[in-house]
This record gives C-alpha cells, sequence and structure tokens, in this order.
C-alpha cells in the first residue's frame, strides 16, 4: 500500500483520503492499511470470507476481491468499491468451493487502480496461485529491477506481484516451501494469504509488524484474518495469533506451521492506537483496553482543568473515555460523526468554512457552550484538520479548547504499511508543540511521551515498532536512509 493525504476526522493518520491526495474536493474516508481473509473446509467458504471482509472495511475502502477454489479450479471476483458494492448474491454464487482469500484494499504502493485490485493470481508450473496482503516491502525497487533484468514483465506497479515473481522462480518443492524461500529474499512488513488448488497458506513476516490471527467456525473450518473482529461476524472461536516469522498451512490433511528466521520485534502500535477496530484483540492485546489505557496514561501525564471530556469519534472514543474516568471530569458525546458521507459530493459555489470537516463532523451545542473542553484525538499529523476540529468547537461556544493526542507525536514518515506524508510535511519534525497548539488554535496541546505509550500498551521498544516517533527504523533500507519522497509498500 501506498501514496499519502491529509488526514480524516476519527484521528488524524486515518484521516487522509485518495482523493485529498489528487487535489479533488472530494473528502472520502479511507484507512490506511489492507485487510485480508482466509477459509479453508467451509461449505460456503466465499460467503464466510465475504462477510469476514465486511467486517475488515475499516482497513481499506478502494478495493475488494475474493478467490476462491473448488480443489479443481480457483475463480476470482475483484473491483474498486467496497465490499457490499464489489460483490452481489449472483457475484457469490460463481465462487463455489470450500475454500477463499480475500482482500480490502487502500493502496500504500501501487497506483489506486483496478488492476492493483487484490487478491493477485497466476499459473506456473506449480497450477493456479491466488495471494492478498497486507504490509510494505522496503526492498520492493530493487527486486523489480532485478527481476525485470531476468526478463520478468509485470502487470500492476504493486509490490505484492514480487512475491509471486519469487515464487515462480522457485520450480522444486511444496508450495508452502517455495513459498518460504521467495519470502526469504524479501525485506519489510507482511501478512499474507495464498490460495492453490488444494491448500491454503497464510504467513506473517518475522518482525510481525502487521497482525494475522488465526481461528476455528462451529463447522470447523479454519480462518485467518487480519483482525479478531472478522471472527465475530462469521461466530467463528479465536485460536491464536499466527507468529511472527510462521508459515500455517491447511489442506486436507489438517493444520501445520513452518517458521522463518525471526526477526527483531516491530509489531506497530498504531493498531492498538488506531487502524484496528476496538472489538478485536491484535497481538494479544485487547484493542479497547488498550485504548482506555492509553486515555488515562494521557490524562495522568497531561491533565488539564476542564470542565467535559469529548472525543473525537471514533477511534478517540475509548482514549477520552479513559481519559475521562482518569481525571473525574465528564465524558460527553460533544463531536458526532457522520456515517453516511459517500466517495462524492456536490460542493456550494459559495463557500463554505471547514466543508469538509463538517461533511464528516458535527457539534452537540449543549455539551460544549460555556464549557472547557479537554478534546481526545489519536494523533496529529500535519495539524490541519485538528484546527478546523478546534474551531468547530469554538464557534459552537466552547469557552476552552485543549486538544489531548493519545499517541507521541508523530515527527518520521513510516515505510512499513501505514500511509504517512513525508517529514516535511509531519508538523511534529519542525515545530515544538507550543507552536502546533498555537497554529490548531488550542488552549493547550498534550501527547503521550514514547515510554508512557509503551507502559500502556504493556510493550517495549524489543517488540515493537516505534519509528515513526523516534526515527528508530527497525529495517535497514537498502540504499541507505529512507528517502522521504520514496514511498515503498503493498497492495
Amino acid at each position: 500500500m501506498m501514496g499519502f493525504a491529509p488526514l480524516r476526522p476519527s484521528g488524524e493518520l486515518a484521516r487522509r483520503t485518495r482523493d485529498e491526495r489528487k487535489g479533488s474536493t472530494m473528502f472520502g474516508e479511507l484507512e490506511e492499511h489492507c485487510g485480508v481473509v482466509g477459509v479453508f473446509g467451509h461449505p460456503e467458504a466465499s460467503t464466510i470470507a465475504y462477510l469476514a471482509l465486511h467486517a475488515l472495511q475499516h482497513r481499506g475502502q478502494e478495493s475488494a476481491g475474493l478467490v476462491a477454489g473448488d480443489g479443481e479450479q480457483l475463480r476470482r471476483h475483484r473491483a474498486m468499491g467496497l465490499v457490499g458494492e464489489v460483490f452481489t448474491p449472483e457475484t457469490l454464487a460463481s465462487l463455489a468451493g470450500d475454500r477463499a482469500i480475500g482482500h480490502v484494499r487502500y493502496s500504500t504502493a501501487g497506483a489506486s487502480a483496478a488492476e492493483n485490485a487484490q487478491p493477485f493470481m497466476m499459473r506456473d508450473r506449480g497450477g493456479q496461485l491466488a495471494i492478498a496482503h497486507n504490509g510494505n516491502l522496503v526492498n520492493a525497487d530493487e527486486l523489480r529491477r532485478e527481476l525485470e533484468s531476468q526478463g520478468a514483465v509485470f502487470a500492476t506497479s504493486s509490490d505484492t506481484e514480487i512475491i509471486l515473481h519469487l515464487i515462480a522462480q522457485e520450480s522444486d518443492g511444496l508450495l508452502e516451501t517455495r513459498i518460504a524461500r521467495a519470502l526469504e529474499r524479501v525485506e519489510g512488513a507482511y501478512s499474507l494469504v495464498f490460495l492453490s488448488r488444494d491448500r491454503l497458506v497464510a504467513a506473517r513476516d518475522p518482525h510481525g509488524f502487521r497482525p494475522l490471527v488465526l481461528g476455528v467456525t462451529r463447522e470447523g473450518a479454519h480462518v485467518v484474518a487480519s483482525e479478531t473482529c472478522a471472527f465475530n461476524l462469521i461466530e467463528a472461536r479465536y485460536l491464536r495469533e499466527i507468529e511472527p516469522g510462521e508459515i500455517v498451512v491447511l489442506d486436507g490433511s489438517g493444520t501445520r506451521s513452518m517458521r522463518l528466521p525471526r526477526g527483531v520485534g516491530a509489531r506497530c502500535p498504531f493498531e492498538l492506537i488506531y487502524f484496528a477496530r476496538p472489538d478485536s484483540k491484535v497481538f494479544s492485546r485487547s484493542v479497547y483496553a488498550s485504548r482506555l489505557a492509553l486515555g488515562r496514561e494521557l490524562a495522568r501525564a497531561q491533565p488539564c482543568e476542564v470542565d467535559v471530556v469529548v472525543p473525537v469519534p471514533d477511534s478517540g472514543t475509548a482514549g477520552a473515555l479513559g481519559f475521562a474516568q482518569e481525571i473525574g471530569r465528564p465524558f460527553q458525546l460533544g463531536l458526532i460523526r457522520s456515517h453516511y458521507v459517500g466517495r462524492t459530493f456536490i460542493e456550494p459555489a459559495q463557500s463554505i468554512r471547514h466543508f469538509g470537516v463538517k461533511l464528516k463532523l458535527s457539534v452537540v451545542e449543549e455539551v460544549v457552550r460555556g464549557q472547557r473542553v479537554a478534546v481526545v484525538d489519536d494523533s496529529l499529523i500535519r495539524g490541519t484538520t485538528s484546527r478546523k476540529i478546534v474551531r468547530l468547537l469554538r464557534d459552537a461556544g466552547a469557552r476552552e479548547v485543549h486538544l489531548r493526542i493519545t499517541a507521541p507525536p508523530t515527527r518520521f514518515p513510516c515505510y512499513y504499511g501505514i500511509d504517512t506524508p513525508t517529514r516535511q510535511e509531519l508538523v511534529a519534525a519542525t515545530h515544538s508543540v507550543e507552536e502546533i497548539a498555537r497554529y490548531v488554535q488550542a488552549d493547550s496541546l498534550g501527547y503521550l511521551t514514547v515510554e508512557a505509550m509503551h507502559r500502556a500498551l504493556g510493550s517495549d521498544r524489543e517488540t515493537f515498532c516505534d519509528a515513526c516517533f523516534s526515527g528508530d527504523y527497525k529495517l535497514a533500507f537498502p540504499r541507505g536512509e529512507p528517502d522521504d519522497e520514496r514511498k515503498v509498500g503493498n497492495g
């Protein structure tokens, strides 16, 4: 996944949209990741995978796709759009079989185009093979040049296709062995699902950047997904996290694993801070409990004298609740989010101030009028949307607005699967907290420290990556220091 743009009202890191990135006036809502699912051994595998993708829609709203197999042939359907738009009952009926993989996409690498919609498929001497990918490869450019010099022809601009070409070069051994040998050549973040005629394979990178979990349905079918919220909808039981560097094979003989050499731990804290749904378990941790803990830790580190605590919905809600509980002030839904904004809208010729934010958020004046308000959000990247939110609260009569962020200042770009701006565009990279507070027009601004974030998440710098906060990148880049203008990534 790749690219960058301004960010959406439920956390600035996730406010960026494809349309804003292209200079359009649209204010669509896109996430910064992708989501993957896999189902093996269920008579309605494509429908189960479709429902799981619905639960993972927050991870990508650009395109969706499914590949299903019946033991003889793989069939695929993919298109631009939301899950409910891409699939119909007739489409799902055409995807027959007891095994399937699926993907929802937000591009951080590869253009926003139909040919980059996943899953991808290829046919080689081993037969048909499909792949779906969440993550970013830091050595994608180098591998692509090497493969092209050897005669490989690429049909997409996504680095996911690189993995297929590498597998095609491995002619000997079982599919999982060929996959393992191919993955030993790539560097970066990946959670992958593969589907062949007779087996489903799931793989997670040796550093564990992105989540991947294993479960089982009531009928005994095995399922894998980016988050456990997908299991809730399809009534599957969570078994365990697929471990970093683990390759899980599901076929007619059962379930087995093999392992790649273990790398340095690099789980992404933003999965817990923002990306995952609060009803999920990620990295064996409750997302909701993690966000409550972040809010409490923030209140201890950055208290303020206020009358009411208001979240920026939706991902700021649990953090704001923890903040309110810790400082002993009422928690109120002073900002209401619209869930019905489509991809396009008609903007009036007569300009309306803060038009884009007003499409997404409205203020409950009775909550904030005359009050000292603490507004809690999960991230602050460029500061432009935070400035608009503060202005909305003041226009509604808030006497004071104190902005609190349940993450440390984001000072460095991410190259492992989050679509962040270049460093020059990250406001915390070039401005002090006081300067940012003045820019967003808040009475005060408070962040968590990196140490406080790890304390709240029960994490540490040995197992989690905090490069976007600290600049301590876990992986070496092929050409030395990462280039802010060169965004690497997946599909």
